[in-house]
């Protein structure tokens, strides 16, 4: 009972802070016109969307860390080498996605940080986590517990952790198309890990990023009522790619890194449609999606954008269920 009361206390927490800072941020992005600039070449529906304020990311990343902060003062949390590694991850890429919007907003484009600069530097912030990690005592064996598979890695570990933190915050970057889409699906993704990391009580700080992972959740339902259809405001990059570094590294400290593929399988199936798009075109000159990634196929199907992102939500649904069925009894 005292895990359940602290997880609905967390959610709760950050639930309530992501409004506030929703009302607080969103008429000062609106000042500042930090509005998104939309491709032309997306459907043509999103154009009257042009405008609308981006860095929303913010509304869910402030939260934890004032939540956190509050709690760990109280003595109510303790802030160990894990959650310090979680939350080192999560701002490091916050940041990097900040960059990014601001520079698109100043120049007004959809350009940003050039696609090698922006790629070096999640690979920068996955060498240091990994570096810390290794320096707390981080196994390097991969374990399938389903069939009792056990796989010392050795160094090569330390390559899966970086193919990880980079891929899954493209994964979910690339999912941050239509309103609703990336923040619903990431409640699922960090709520099935708030249960995992529940039950790994073998591990050093496993309650902090538990209660982390359940204020995130509350974070991002607060953030949700300002995103969904018709947003109000975007997370951006500060958002998806804080949220992606966010997981994977939950994932990996948990012990839980192939679960990741069932828990964001939506974030799979996005990013696989983008590549298989891209090979396709420079291969053989065809598409085999309408346009990429899978979301905008559906749109140019004539889908509602409302009914597409409930299907993928419950997608997302069943798949974290899954997850959390095999990551935590299997």
């Amino acid at each position: 009972m005292l895990i359940l009361a602290k997880s609905i206390l967390g959610l709760a927490l950050g639930f309530v802070l992501a409004i506030v800072v929703g009302l607080i941020i969103i008429p000062v992005l609106k000042q500042l016109k930090a509005g998104q600039n939309v491709s032309r070449l997306i459907n043509k529906r999103h154009l009257k969307k042009e405008g609308t304020p981006t860095i929303g990311g913010l509304i869910f990343i402030i939260p934890p860390i004032i939540a956190l902060s509050l709690l760990a003062l109280r003595g109510s949390i303790d802030i160990s080498p894990n959650l310090i590694i979680v939350i080192f991850v999560f701002l490091s890429y916050a940041l990097l996605g900040f960059i990014d919007d601001f520079l698109k907003i100043k120049f007004h484009n959809n350009k940003g940080l050039s696609t090698m600069t922006k790629f070096v530097a999640q690979l920068l912030i996955a060498v240091v986590f990994y570096t810390i990690y290794k320096h707390n005592g981080g196994t390097t064996t991969l374990e399938i517990t389903l069939i009792n598979f056990k796989w010392d890695m050795g160094w090569f570990y330390g390559l899966f952790i970086l193919f990880l933190l980079v891929g899954t915050t493209n994964a979910v970057n690339i999912t941050d198309g239509l309103d609703g889409l990336c923040g619903g699906l990431s409640v699922m993704a960090f709520l099935s890990y708030g249960v995992i990391t529940w039950g790994s009580d073998w591990i050093a700080g496993y309650e902090g990023m538990a209660i982390f992972a359940f204020i995130l959740v509350g974070s991002l339902l607060g953030f949700l009522l300002f995103n969904s259809h018709p947003a109000r405001v975007f997370m951006g990059d500060t958002g998806s790619l804080a949220l992606g570094g966010a997981l994977a590294t939950i994932a990996i400290l948990t012990h839980h890194e192939l679960s990741l593929a069932l828990i964001g399988g939506v974030f799979v199936i996005e990013t696989l449609s983008s590549l298989i798009q891209i090979i396709s075109i420079r291969k053989f000159n065809k598409k085999v999606f309408l346009k990429a990634p899978i979301h905008h196929h559906f749109e140019e199907l004539g889908w509602s954008e409302t009914d597409i992102v409930k299907i993928f939500w419950t997608m997302g649904f069943l798949l974290a269920m899954f997850g959390v069925i095999y990551g935590v009894w299997l």
